[in-house]
This record gives C-alpha cells, structure tokens and sequence, in this order.
C-alpha cells in the first residue's frame, strides 16, 4: 500500500498526513518525520489531527516531535 501512494504521490498530491501515518505505523521514525514536516510546509489540512493519531505515539519521546508541535503551534 505504501509504494503505492508513494508512486502515486509522484503524478498527483496525496496527504503528507497519509504517508506519515504509514510510515509512524511501520516504525519508520526518520520518515514519518520527514512527511510531517512536508506537511507542516504544504499546509496539509490534516495537520488538526497529528495530536491525536494513534500511529504517532511511538514518536513523542523523540526530541523532533517537541520540536515539530512548537512549529506548528500545538506544544502544550
């Protein structure tokens, strides 16, 4: 499903949101990450829900997390 969308997201926009939650529920940190911030940049409009998504919990003890949620204006 993965290669798919990523093949996909190569002739048309799909969700960073999408691919990052992909990526957070393989394990795949570095790249979940790197989607995240692609959607922070592209404005994603599922952006409202990253606190909340189960597929990123493996990813709040990492210090880029912290990091991300001030950038997006979601830091507790």
């Amino acid at each position: 499903m993965l290669g798919e969308i990523l093949e996909r997201s190569k002739h048309e926009y799909i969700q960073p949101m999408l691919v990052a939650v992909l990526y957070g529920g393989l394990g795949d940190k570095d790249k979940a990450f790197e989607w995240l911030e692609k959607g922070f940049e592209d404005h994603d409009p599922m952006n409202w829900c990253i606190k909340v998504e189960p597929m990123f919990d493996s990813l709040h003890s990492d210090p880029r997390w912290k990091q991300l949620m001030k950038k997006m204006n979601l830091a507790d």
